[in-house]
């Protein structure tokens, strides 16, 4: 409105910032020598202030969903990774930088019978819902292992478990979740988001050191990048087999594949992160990129070889990574002086 002071005019306007229904402040625009605002001014301000309101909300928001992943974050992953006697274990795990909580995670513990099982998976999709299968995906897994199954008979029981109509009261508790975190979903997608976090891809395995050196592995792998074994001369080769997602075909047997590990030889485990790493159109793992990475790593301790490998994505193009990057090493030590048998009935 116009306004008189001193003998001078003037004009001025305010306007609410409104965010959520709730109001922030004001913003109080004056002009000295006129007694009114051109409408073009008074319409560019209101846009203005509208624009400030909804980027306060969506960072508000952001924030929230941000706290929410981070907690999220601190409870699905373990708070330490299990010694393995006579065998050297290095691990990465690099979340994505959009402050959600991703897909990724491991785990490496004792079981039963002196055997250790090691676990790296990728859930469909991140957020909330991811997290609910991620946070019931491990400890199904530590209860299967420590039961005895063997390496195939967990994912056979895994697998039909996340097909499990139960899983659906936990995506609910997850959408919940996530509308807590701001994160606004049209009608029908939140249905879809949540059948699409079911599918779990995951390689699971143990070790049994074995009573003249080396230790005894058994590993299978669910629509997951293969794991790799590099042997001291440089050799490399995938050391599993390539089957189904989990979460996606209801009859199915899962296989697995037994082999020793000699002293000093590594085994590299991965998710797509690493492998599904881009620079415009390649890939990492283009060509066998990742096999030849690590067949330069021979010599090179457990985390050698996991610095080595995870350089060797961040220099493969010039952004940082946008995916969760988690990859494990575990390398027989060169010198055992004692090892003890385990018992292998259970693989």
């Amino acid at each position: 409105g116009a306004a008189q002071r001193g003998g001078r005019t003037g004009a001025a306007l305010a306007h609410r910032i409104v965010s959520g229904g709730r109001t922030l402040g004001a913003l109080l625009v004056g002009r000295e020598g006129d007694d009114h605002i051109p409408d073009e001014v008074a319409i560019l301000l209101a846009d203005f202030v509208r624009r400030v309101g909804l980027a306060v909300g969506a960072a508000r928001a952001y924030t929230r969903q941000a706290t929410i992943s981070r907690i999220l974050q601190r409870g699905l992953l373990p708070s330490k990774v299990a010694e393995i006697p006579g065998v050297s274990s290095a691990l990465v795990y690099e979340p994505g930088d959009d402050g959600v909580v991703g897909g990724d995670f491991y785990d490496l513990f004792p079981c039963p019978g002196g055997r250790w099982c090691f676990v790296l998976g990728d859930v469909q999709g991140s957020g909330p819902e991811a997290a609910v299968v991620t946070g019931l995906a491990r400890p199904w897994l530590r209860l299967l292992s420590r039961e005895g199954f063997r390496v195939g008979e967990v994912l056979d029981r895994l697998n039909r478990l996340l097909l499990d109509d139960a899983m659906e009261a936990a995506e609910a508790a997850a959408l919940m979740v996530a509308a807590a975190g701001g994160q606004q979903l049209q009608d029908g997608e939140q249905i879809q988001d949540g059948t699409q976090s079911r599918f779990l891809s995951l390689l699971y395995g143990s070790l049994v050191p074995l009573p003249d050196g080396g230790v005894r592995c058994t590993v299978a792998s669910a629509g997951h990048p293969l794991p790799l074994l590099l042997r001291p001369d440089g050799s490399v080769r995938p050391a599993a087999e390539p089957q189904v997602l989990l979460g996606v075909v209801e009859d199915v047997a899962y296989d697995s594949q037994s082999f020793d590990l000699a002293p000093g030889d590594s085994l590299l485990c991965v998710t797509d992160g690493v492998t599904e790493r881009r620079s415009g159109r390649l890939m990492f793992d283009d060509g066998d990129g990742l096999a030849r990475v690590l067949a330069g790593c021979a010599g090179l301790t457990a985390a050698g070889i996991a610095d080595r490998i995870k350089q060797a994505v961040h220099t493969f193009a010039e952004r940082p990574p946008d995916d969760d990057l988690a990859l494990l090493v575990l390398q027989v030590d060169a010198e055992q002086h004692t090892a003890v048998r385990g018992d292998s009935a259970g693989e």
